[in-house]
């Protein structure tokens, strides 16, 4: 099945990650880096899944 490119937003959310992987020279390993420390960077933005939140409930039990 080919991939529908005809909606906008999920066009211009591929030239971004094209634009970004591109900083990287493509590199799978410098853009994971670069992934994870944005991650930490806005830790406090990220929510956890709910598979996370029942093992975390679990534990602490």
């Amino acid at each position: 099945m080919t991939p529908d490119r005809s909606d906008p937003v999920i066009e211009a959310i591929r030239e971004i990650r094209q634009r970004i992987s591109a900083r990287f020279d493509h590199d799978p390993a410098r853009l994971v880096a670069y992934y994870m420390e944005l991650q930490e960077r806005h830790r406090d933005r990220l929510v956890d899944s709910p598979k996370v939140a029942e093992r975390r409930d679990e534990s602490a039990a």
